[in-house]
């Protein structure tokens, strides 16, 4: 499903535990999907929508991977293009406790049954480089609204190691209505075997609509960052990422009031938030893409609240929605044997 954007006029789980590893052997990897929109829709003062297109647009909704040394300058292996050729959005990587990497996307309709609704994708791989098991996860079959309408959609779904409890839970964002970025919420799903999966609950519900959950736990807590995605006459242009904080996975959890436009912690318009350490310090970053002007972000932060965008920051052309992950240093000596250094470039 492709999302759409829009802008109004005159306004404008990485799931996982995660600690700081400098001084690592190893790397860092982005996985990620390449687009330029073809167009967005503006909004005049009078509430009339007028399409405006973007130029070049393009989409590869594939699987590509950069590497990273410092989490500042990634460089795209094999040439910017894709190293699977299975149709994605938004991929997440993590390895999970069974020593195998396990992906998550939006996608997986080539193998949805028609009784499935909406559905995502979910492989496994050895190597981050042949992917098996390739399946569709109906994670919101039957559920319904008050209404009795089903979900419409399962966008940028991730996963996140439970320590607590042993278990692996899963996060996305659905809607019942007629476009995925409405009225939108954050649901979860549980699992111990990645073949049985508890009942679809909602995770979060802030007062907008939400999208793109990106999880972190740190010292006992619960750091869910996602995107704000809410734009009209009445609220401005407030598509951009926000962090909310919570004492248990399964929350509640509390809106922190971040310095820009009224809470956000980085510019409009972002989404696709993945948090990682920094290894160049004791520090984190949070990666994001600029999804209507064609760019990706980086911010730099020492206490996971106060941002501050690192403008040096180099990624791949059209790069959109990337998670980061590390990867030992003879994984990282896998992908260079498969991506020799011909292939590694900085397009």
């Amino acid at each position: 499903m492709k999302r759409q954007y829009f802008l109004l006029c005159g306004l404008v789980p990485a799931l996982a535990a995660v600690t700081p590893a400098s001084g690592e052997d190893g790397a860092w990897v982005m996985a990620y999907f390449r687009q330029r929109y073809e167009g967005r829709v503006e909004i005049d003062a009078q509430g009339k929508e007028h399409q405006v297109p973007l130029p070049d647009p393009m989409a590869v909704e594939r699987l590509h991977l950069a590497i990273s040394e410092d989490g500042s300058t990634w460089k795209p292996l094999n040439e910017n293009k894709p190293v699977w050729e299975q149709r994605l959005r938004d991929p997440f990587v993590k390895k999970g406790k069974d020593g195998l990497w396990h992906l998550m996307g939006t996608g997986g309709g080539r193998q949805r049954k028609a009784e499935d609704g909406p559905v995502c994708l979910h492989a496994v791989s050895k190597d981050l480089l042949k992917w098996d098991l390739v399946e569709a996860l109906p994670l919101m079959k039957g559920v319904k609204d008050e209404q009795g309408r089903p979900a419409r959609n399962i966008w940028a779904p991730e996963w996140f190691a439970d320590e607590r409890s042993g278990e692996t839970v899963l996060i996305w964002s659905s809607s019942f209505e007629d476009a995925g970025w409405k009225k939108s919420r954050l649901w979860y799903s549980r699992t111990k075997d990645w073949k049985e999966f508890s009942p679809a609950k909602v995770l979060f519900t802030p007062p907008y609509s939400v999208i793109d959950g990106n999880l972190l736990e740190k010292d006992g807590k619960y750091y869910l960052f996602h995107k704000e995605e809410e734009f009209s006459r009445e609220t401005g242009e407030r598509r951009a990422i926000r962090v909310a904080v919570a004492d248990a996975l399964e929350g509640p959890y509390t809106i922190h009031e971040g310095p820009l436009n009224k809470g956000q912690i980085v510019p409009v318009i972002t989404e696709g938030p993945s948090i990682m350490p920094d290894p160049k310090g004791k520090g984190w970053l949070l990666l994001y893409d600029y999804c209507m002007t064609n760019r990706f972000g980086l911010s730099a932060s020492d206490n996971l609240f106060d941002w501050k965008v690192e403008e040096s920051a180099s990624f791949p052309a059209d790069a959109r929605h990337g998670s980061a992950l590390r990867v030992t240093a003879e994984e990282q000596e896998g992908l260079k044997k498969a991506f020799p250094e011909g292939s590694v470039s900085g397009d």
